[in-house]
């Protein structure tokens, strides 16, 4: 909304200075400021909110005992990032771009399933949404959006079915998929990393850590795969699929970093607030969507490999107990096998954290190595 009022106005009112609005770059920092901002401004009032409405976390009885202390924590704070990321990206962004209101469909989608799971289990059943009807749900929704963006023209006919591996030059070895093949894989890729979010929020901060991490990294593969500057192609420099309109999606990815720091002022341990359902289950799918849009699939995998390995140690564990009747880890997720072994809760997220940076620069190491 800012861009569209103050852009036109270095003609209109001949403030030349307003020219900067039309740098993604500008915007980007503009995003991300006033995501933070909100965070901070908001955040104790919303905190208090949630604490005068007894809105707090639960926590399982077959968990870490050290846990139990944890329990009556607000949650549901995910709602503050959502009102972060998505205030920031309407002030900021090019409201015409489809690309930017596709991340913003699936974001806001998987929020409301969040919160509506969230809510459910503070008041009616306690046991919030069954997990077939929450997986349904996060299936339609990421359907939606990757049918739309498949039947529309928002890529060249030629770019649609491609995809992109790490380490793979695009440009002299693309990979065609077969159509319904390739709705399958975004769809999962969606599906996989809100679910993979939504394990890995198990601590205190341990989550949106990793966020941060991936969004600043998406927040440089966008801005490389669709801009242009004085006819340098960025995309075709770093032989990554250029994708026109693509790179106001840095500015959603800004608004999603700025959103994340500014939660984990109030989520660092102690963490003062928990995010919910509805706040992993939205950024775990904006960040699948982001993937999509950007023909980064694969490399999410590298970039959110902490998720990863979250969701494969729960595979791992239940595939385990029902074959052999043993587990694998001493409790999966795995942060809880690393507490249970005798890692303070700290150490725990500390070295997730420090892993997630390692995986997100082997990611965008992707881009030169090939």
């Amino acid at each position: 909304m800012l861009y569209h009022l103050l852009f036109p106005l270095h003609v209109h009112a001949g403030l030349h200075w307003l020219r900067v609005m039309r740098y993604v770059s500008t915007r980007i920092i503009a995003a991300t400021l006033t995501a933070m901002a909100i965070s901070f401004l908001l955040g104790p009032w919303f905190i208090d909110r949630l604490r005068s409405k007894q809105i707090g976390e639960q926590i399982r009885t077959d968990g870490p005992q050290t846990h139990k202390k944890k329990a009556g924590t607000p949650t549901m704070g995910g709602s503050l990032i959502l009102f972060a990321l998505v205030i920031p990206t309407l002030l900021w962004c090019d409201l015409t771009n489809r690309f930017v209101w596709l991340a913003l469909m699936v974001t806001i989608g998987y929020g409301v399933v969040g919160f509506v799971d969230d809510y459910r289990k503070l008041t009616r059943s306690k046991k919030g949404i069954s997990g077939k009807a929450k997986l349904a749900a996060q299936i339609v929704i990421a359907a939606a959006a990757v049918l739309y963006l498949f039947y529309s023209d928002l890529y060249d006919a030629d770019l649609k079915l491609r995809v992109a591996f790490p380490l793979v030059d695009f440009y002299k070895h693309p990979m065609a998929l077969w159509m319904p093949a390739y709705i399958v894989l975004a769809i999962v890729v969606i599906v996989g990393a809100s679910n993979g979010v939504n394990m890995t929020d198990g601590l205190d901060g341990l989550a949106i850590g990793p966020v941060i991490f991936a969004a600043g990294t998406f927040l440089i593969l966008a801005y490389g795969a669709g801009t242009v500057i004085k006819g340098f192609n960025i995309a075709e420099y770093l032989k990554i699929p250029y994708i026109h309109g693509s790179g106001e999606l840095a500015i959603f990815c800004g608004a999603m970093t700025g959103a994340g720091i500014g939660f984990l002022w109030f989520n660092t341990y102690p963490a003062a607030v928990f995010m919910g359902d509805v706040g992993s289950l939205s950024l775990g799918g904006a960040l699948g969507m982001l993937a999509v849009l950007t023909k980064n699939e694969f490399t999410l995998v590298i970039v959110g490999g902490i998720f990863v390995v979250e969701t494969l140690s729960v595979m791992v564990q239940v595939a385990s107990f029902k074959l052999t009747g043993k587990r694998v880890f001493k409790m999966a997720p795995i942060h809880h096998h690393f507490e249970l072994k005798g890692w303070a809760e700290p150490k725990v997220i500390v070295r997730f954290w420090i892993i997630s940076f390692m995986l997100a620069l082997i990611g965008l190491a992707t881009l030169k190595v090939r």
